[in-house]
């Protein structure tokens, strides 16, 4: 294996241990709110998207900031291990709160800490997905390698989160603090390929960004794909749970039915992208997934909606490379880390409606408005932005991005 091939591994390992130790607690997000303190009953809605929405409000602040940073400094591999390990020691903050005895007045506190553990996650996870598009070898390629580890990571921790809920809802957070040490210590053996034309000030990196208008095609697509995974991650889950009367073992189960198609497909469709250009999957595939999503909220039996679960992921897997290959096509080597990060704001914005617009729907009017919002939701913007995404279509990698505005 050539060191390109070989580093290419590492990172999506890294990028997987990220999403791994993120999800982990997904499934069971109910019962671990109420053992840390939080929460009304079985099912409050509101306890669970607060524990959520706190982690992704700092997603949103930090993840431009690592980027710029980054590409500021002219490093990343360390800013990574900085932020696996400040991540982990989060992990390690919340069991050490669910011990308390006056646990019923710590719930502020865990927010607290979920804030603090999201700046630093943010941190390896954005910038390990930045050192992939710094490699060789094809965009489509480099960010199909990312999105079949974020897929199987969110997989694997949807299926194992759930099992460990049943048996303590805290044994979560220790896999999870395990996962992001790992982390840590696995990006130590990457070099760091960060260009040297990177090296230039945070104030003019952010200043470039906004100037280009181009950028807000893609950060439009981020924002709702990621809005629906959102809206999965906290509303599918409780829907599942309720509507159905699952356990949180199944509920992951029926999260990896869509995360499974959606990694294995990756990479092949992010290599597709390579060949036939972006529109196609990034416009026919978004309208497809929309419709997708609302066919899981009509379905009338359990089996059927589960069944679903796999057509939502495939056609995810159309969309998020080639969204994310697009934002490299537009960016110059100098200004992935602060491009990449500004996705990522604009995609921890679509998380953070993914769980406000789909709770706050969910608990006001039923749960079969909220999947209508947010499947329409992926489908208007496909219609608004088409032909915008037609106009940037086809750009090359090595092509400036201002001959594309």
């Amino acid at each position: 294996m050539d060191s390109t091939r070989r580093e290419r591994a590492t990172l999506a390992l890294a990028v997987w241990g990220v999403l791994v130790s993120q999800v982990l607690l997904y499934p069971g997000v109910s019962d671990l709110v109420t053992a840390l303190g939080g929460g009304r009953g079985e099912y409050d809605l509101s306890a669970g998207m607060l524990f959520l929405v706190a982690e992704f409000a700092s997603f949103v602040a930090f993840s431009s900031v690592w980027g710029a940073l980054s590409d500021a400094l002219g490093r990343r591999t360390w800013l990574i291990v900085a932020g696996a390990l400040g991540g982990a020691a989060s992990y390690v903050a919340l069991l050490a709160l669910a011990t308390l005895p006056w646990l019923d007045a710590t719930f502020g506190a865990v927010l607290a800490v979920r804030l603090v553990g999201g700046a630093m996650t943010i941190g390896a996870f954005s910038l390990s997905i930045t050192m992939l598009a710094d490699l060789s070898g094809g965009n489509g390629r480099n960010m199909g390698a990312a999105g079949i580890a974020i897929g199987l990571g969110a997989a694997l921790g949807s299926v194992v989160g759930g099992q460990l809920t049943t048996i303590d809802p805290l044994a979560p957070l220790y896999a999870s603090a395990a996962s992001l040490t790992a982390v840590a210590l696995l990006v130590t053996t990457v070099t760091d390929r960060t260009p040297d034309s990177t090296r230039v000030g945070v104030g003019v990196v952010l200043k470039k960004l906004a100037a280009r208008p181009a950028f807000a095609v893609p950060y439009a697509f981020g924002f709702i794909d990621r809005m629906t995974a959102g809206f999965f991650a906290l509303v599918g889950v409780y829907y599942f749970r309720e509507a159905f009367g699952v356990d949180a073992a199944v509920a992951g189960g029926v999260l990896a039915l869509f995360f499974v198609p959606f990694a294995l497909l990756q990479y092949p469709l992010g290599s597709l992208s390579d060949r036939v250009g972006r529109f196609v999957p990034v416009v026919a595939g978004s309208m497809l997934y929309g419709v997708a999503i609302v066919a899981v909220g009509v379905a009338p039996a359990f089996e059927l909606a589960a069944a679903l679960m796999v057509v939502v992921g495939v056609f995810g897997a159309l969309v998020a490379p080639a969204t994310m290959a697009l934002v490299t096509d537009l960016a110059d080597s100098g200004e992935r880390g602060a491009a990449l990060g500004g996705f990522n704001v604009f995609g921890s914005l679509g998380f953070l409606a993914g769980f406000l617009i789909g709770g706050v729907v969910a608990d006001a009017v039923g749960y079969l408005p909220s999947f209508l919002v947010v499947g329409f939701a992926e489908v208007a913007i496909a219609i608004v932005a088409l032909r915008a995404v037609k106009r940037l279509d086809g750009i090359d990698a090595g092509q400036t991005p201002s001959s594309a505005d």
